[in-house]
């Protein structure tokens, strides 16, 4: 069973890795990348019906992504995904003292992207939500039973040497 809580602890924090690199990456490539060729590339996915209808909620989203508000993803996306890199390589080197910051943090991620999620309607901000939960309760889980290691046990009182008749 430890094996199996320290597998999911490890897959916990490659997900968290590759989440903070991928929004490193997007936000280099979201800054390098001229809005003109991302609505390009957003009407050709929805354009193959990959997503759906072209009037739908997620081909609204990349629209309005494509249009604006192009500098603000730029630095909530690298903000977040160097503090998720440096969190996960934190959890990675098992510096225990950082596993509550990390839920912490992960916890607020979380409050974020289920209020965004209700407002606008995002299912994919609503997964994200469900992994980050569970990310949390692997972290918290793995925090808990570090602490429990770290006790000694509690020795048993010392007998009196006297029968108790």
């Amino acid at each position: 069973m430890t094996r199996t809580k320290s597998t999911l602890f490890s897959l916990a924090v490659l997900v968290k890795s590759l989440d903070g690199a991928m929004q490193v990456l997007g936000a280099l490539l979201l800054a390098a990348v001229p809005p003109a060729v991302i609505s390009g590339i957003a009407n050709a996915v929805v354009s193959r019906d990959l997503l759906g209808d072209h009037s739908g909620a997620i081909a609204d989203d990349l629209t309005r992504a494509a249009e604006g508000g192009r500098t603000f993803a730029v630095v909530f996306l690298l903000l977040h995904g160097v503090l998720k890199l440096g969190l996960a390589y934190t959890l990675h080197r098992r510096a225990v003292r950082a596993y509550p910051l990390a839920c912490l943090v992960f916890s607020a991620l979380v409050a974020y992207e289920t209020i965004r999620a209700v407002r606008t309607g995002s299912l994919g901000l609503a997964v994200f939500a469900v992994v980050d939960t569970a990310v949390v309760v692997v972290v918290a889980r793995e925090f808990w039973k570090s602490q429990q290691q770290a006790q000694p046990p509690v020795a048993a009182p010392p007998l009196t040497g006297q029968n108790p008749r």
